[in-house]
């Protein structure tokens, strides 16, 4: 039996806990949203031709639509969150997500579908970009990388679900199902946000100081440049995808002239979108490299994988749903262990095991002798190495967004978050336009005239393309080991001023 005072204590105990699961259970949802918007509407592509009569470039647009605005915007709406307040801004973000959705299920036409899900994507980007950055702010640092590992769970789960949800609602209840059936997770998700997360703190008042207030201003000609110039990249790997042509090259230059105006901008605003100076610190520097490369790699697996299933293990359609489907429930499953593994060994030894076991999985992919071994032929010898990849991955996110988000000054939360989400959608895009030549070209080797021609050459392409998957990965242990990168960033115990 406990004393009264025992009773007291558990109580108190207790309460911060309740606190901390709330807060949790808001982030968790307002992550789980983004990742289900994109994942659902994949595969309702046929129907959507099909129901507006247009073609398959046309159709593209609901995906791509939401992409652009998503990827263009991220950078820009973390910085309107320090400036006008996360909670506020994600609840904002939350609430447009769900009218967004209402839109796209009540759209007649297809470029009306299609702007709803432009603005959709960019309610996404906001939902991405601030609950990594809350994370900083509302969790305590010895749960961060649970917090970070429960997260990257839920974008996970919601890559994973979409597909299959989505095949289920389209049969059974049409198209619109896919949007209403995100109305109710976004409505409790505002609930939840309003419920736990705290209050946003007012900005000191800024009295006789033009320096300061200009310094506090929103940058619109770099958030201008910053979007545009991510569109043209983003549009040139899209149109890469089939092999670099005119087009995908005039894109490029594009996107490379967007990028050098920006620069010039930053380097002269009084309040730059991303002061070029915090680009300087090393560990950021680091952190937004590694998880560009890690990401390149992990697309691989969703680009090149289905190919290589089907051409060279000759599964049928149902057996390539499952088995691709064994890498988002991988990383559902080993985000939040990844976590624990964050918080009590600490972010930079965690950074770089997580890319060791990638690079371990990705050795196994590509055929190293030794590593994978004739008994491991057929859907094994992919599944085995993808649950490898995806473990190191989810590892590794964990990790550094954790070590990046941790060392980052209070006023720069929501656009350091926003650069970090960014370097991930660009390396998932770079990856799928990068690595997918990479296996045209690695399949092209061989001449595939028979079945079992075509076999060796998607190996072939297999194993060339997740060799320079190993390449890019022994880069990133390069940069994460390098002179003040994460590896760095051991924690220092605390010293009074």
């Amino acid at each position: 039996m406990r004393s009264p005072e025992q009773q007291a204590m558990a109580t108190d105990a207790a309460a911060p806990a309740a606190a901390l699961r709330g807060v949790l259970a808001s982030l968790a949802l307002a992550m789980l949203l983004p990742s289900l918007g994109i994942s659902i509407a994949n595969v309702a592509l046929p129907t959507l031709a099909e129901t507006f009569g247009a073609s398959f470039g046309q159709v593209q647009w609901v995906v791509l639509a939401y992409l652009l605005a998503s990827t263009t915007l991220i950078v820009s709406v973390g910085r309107l969150g320090d400036l006008l307040g996360r909670r506020r801004l994600l609840m904002v973000g939350i609430a447009g997500f769900t009218v967004a959705s209402g839109l796209c299920a009540a759209a007649g036409g297809l470029w009306w579908l299609v702007a709803a899900r432009a603005l959709q994507g960019l309610a996404a980007a906001v939902l991405m970009a601030l609950s990594l950055a809350l994370v900083a702010e509302v969790v305590p640092k010895s749960h961060t990388g649970r917090a970070m590992g429960l997260l990257g769970t839920m974008s996970a789960v919601g890559t994973a679900l979409g597909p299959t949800l989505g095949g289920v609602l389209i049969t059974h209840a049409g198209w619109t199902a896919i949007f209403l059936v995100m109305l109710p997770p976004g409505l409790l998700a505002l609930w939840l946000v309003w419920r736990h997360l705290p209050a946003d703190r007012r900005p000191k008042a800024i009295e006789g100081s033009p320096a300061a207030a200009a310094r506090s201003r929103f940058d619109l000609p770099g958030s201008l440049l910053l979007a545009a110039g991510l569109a043209a990249y983003a549009l040139a790997m899209t149109s890469a995808r089939n092999g670099f042509d005119a087009t995908s090259l005039a894109w490029l230059l594009a996107a490379a002239l967007a990028g050098g105006l920006f620069l010039r901008v930053e380097a002269r605003a009084p309040a730059p979108l991303v002061p070029l100076a915090q680009l300087r610190d090393p560990a950021l520097r680091a952190g937004l490299a590694g998880s560009a490369l890690v990401s390149t790699v992990i697309m691989a697996t969703l680009v090149v994988g289905p190919f290589y299933l089907v051409r060279a293990l000759g599964l049928s359609t149902t057996w390539v749903g499952l088995v691709m489907s064994t890498g988002p429930l991988v990383a559902a499953l080993s985000g939040v262990p990844a976590g624990r593994l964050v918080d009590h060994f600490g972010a930079p030894r965690m950074t770089r095991a997580g890319l060791l076991v990638m690079l371990i999985g990705c050795a196994a992919m590509s055929g190293v002798p030794g590593l994978m071994t004739m008994g491991l032929a057929g859907i094994a010898g992919y599944v085995l190495p993808l649950v490898i990849v995806t473990a190191g991955y989810a590892l590794f996110q964990a990790a550094n967004n954790s070590a990046v988000m941790s060392e980052v000054a209070a006023d720069r939360r929501g656009v350091v978050s926003g650069l970090l989400t960014l370097s991930r959608n660009l390396g998932l895009i770079t990856g799928a336009a990068a690595l997918g030549a990479v296996f045209a070209w690695g399949s092209h080797a061989a001449q595939a005239t028979t079945p079992a021609a075509e076999a060796l050459a998607a190996t072939m392409g297999l194993r060339v393309t997740f060799g320079v998957a190993m390449a890019l990965l022994l880069l990133g242990l390069f940069v994460a080991r390098g002179p003040g990168a994460l590896v760095s960033r051991e924690p220092k115990p605390h010293t009074a001023p």
